[in-house]
């Protein structure tokens, strides 16, 4: 047995995230031996993981006391109550709740009902416990968002999450000071949809405004980051803050998904592929130093060689250094899974071949830095992160948690050397 509960995550960084509060939920409650598994539903696959991951567990703890939260058990929370291997399930909101660790704790949920899993499409508000915060030693993530009003014919997600929420700009700024305090070099703000941040909250402010204000009011956060946003979305004071705030880093993460008008149709995202293109110029002429990073679905149903290789001229068209390639895998609960079909084989090869040209292009960026001056925050003492995200290692160790000035003399593998 053991007196401190044990988490397996699975998914995107919102999920590492909320594994944290739920740590401290847990540990508050006096839960003991104890195994929590929060879980992903982003593709059929991340289901079976999980799946596999709660027997691999079982096996190796047969008297601990498995709990299932996250995406895949909100969305389909009896597919993990009928496992024998689970005591209990419980749903994206009541793993936020205090309550429901101390009902875990007194075997509550477990002896009376295995399944504690209510509506998330009817909340209203971002969980407290959620702007709390975690990171390494040198960076910090603040949640600022969940939910997602869109309905992407190939994404689960909104199900899992509910509706699109923000928390009030006024909490995450008090929040940002106090990591800062903490002696945080870097605030990355974190969301299921990012840039729908504020449109629930009064006169509706957006991401842009939000950024202005952290800004103005903690003069001494280093570096602010932004986490994926959708390009379309973007308003007119987040392009001034791009232009005019060097301590916002140069650095975006576009949810683009696919390079050709008809599929961007046929998924229901909400731009054009000239958009995606019109943006990126944009924001590279109001900062030159800009670079991005892009989620590209290749093999989405009826794409075609033609409809493939829109998506591979915007790698080049946009300039983008730091590419997610998914192959596309059908979801059940999805309209794109009722849609013709690609290949299987197909998908694996236009993967592959985007994965190639990310490479060539990440190549490409290294071989401009080289001889560079950046300033680098350091994540460990032989490794750190320019303002555009690239790792730099350095031979001798550096202070973790510091930003470093330093000179690029090299590449290696992905990688550039100081």
């Amino acid at each position: 047995m053991t007196n401190v509960p044990r988490f397996t995550t699975l998914g995107c960084r919102l999920n590492a995230y909320e594994s944290e509060a739920m740590k401290d939920l847990a540990q508050t409650a006096g839960l003991k031996n104890a195994h929590i598994v929060n879980t992903c539903a982003v593709t059929a696959e991340a289901v079976r993981k999980s799946k596999q991951e709660i027997r691999k567990i079982r096996r190796a703890n047969p008297d601990a006391q498995i709990i299932v939260t996250g995406c895949a058990a909100q969305i389909d929370p009896d597919s993990f109550a009928q496992m024998t291997e689970v005591n209990a399930v419980i749903g994206n909101t009541e793993k936020m709740q205090p309550d429901t660790w101390n009902r875990l704790n007194g075997g509550f949920i477990c002896d009376t009902e295995k399944v504690l899993v209510d509506d998330i499409m009817s909340v209203t508000e971002t969980a407290g416990h959620l702007i709390d915060g975690f990171g390494t030693r040198s960076r910090a993530y603040v949640q600022v968002q969940n939910g997602c009003d869109h309905r992407c014919t190939f994404c689960i997600i909104p199900y899992g999450r509910g509706n699109s929420r923000s928390v009030p700009a006024g909490v995450v700024v008090d929040q940002i000071k106090r990591l800062v305090d903490r002696g945080y070099n870097e605030v990355v703000l974190t969301g299921v949809d990012l840039t729908s941040w504020g449109a629930d909250l009064p006169s509706a402010p957006k991401l842009g405004d939000l950024v202005m204000r952290i800004l103005k009011l903690v003069p001494d956060l280093n570096r602010l980051r932004i986490s994926s946003i959708d390009s379309i979305e973007v308003d007119e004071n987040l392009m001034q803050a791009i232009a005019t705030e060097p301590r916002l880093m140069p650095h975006l993460h576009l949810s683009l998904q696919h390079g050709d008008d008809l599929i961007l149709k046929r998924m229901k995202r909400r731009h054009l592929r000239d958009d995606a293109i019109r943006f990126c110029q944009e924001a590279r002429r109001l900062r030159p130093d800009m670079t991005f990073g892009a989620d590209i679905i290749a093999g989405f149903p009826t794409e075609t060689e033609a409809h493939f290789e829109n998506s591979l001229r915007l790698v080049k068209e946009c300039d983008l250094t730091w590419l997610h390639v998914f192959p596309y895998s059908p979801r059940e609960g999805t309209p794109a899974a009722r849609m013709p079909q690609v290949n299987g084989t197909a998908i694996k090869t236009r993967a592959a071949q985007l994965r190639a040209a990310g490479d060539r292009q990440v190549e490409a960026h290294l071989a401009q830095q080289i001889g560079q001056t950046h300033q680098i925050l350091m994540e460990n003492p032989n490794m750190g992160r320019t303002a555009q995200f690239t790792e730099v290692t350095f031979a001798s160790p550096q202070t973790e948690g510091a930003i470093v000035t330093a000179k690029i003399t090299g590449r290696t593998k992905g990688q550039l050397t100081a």
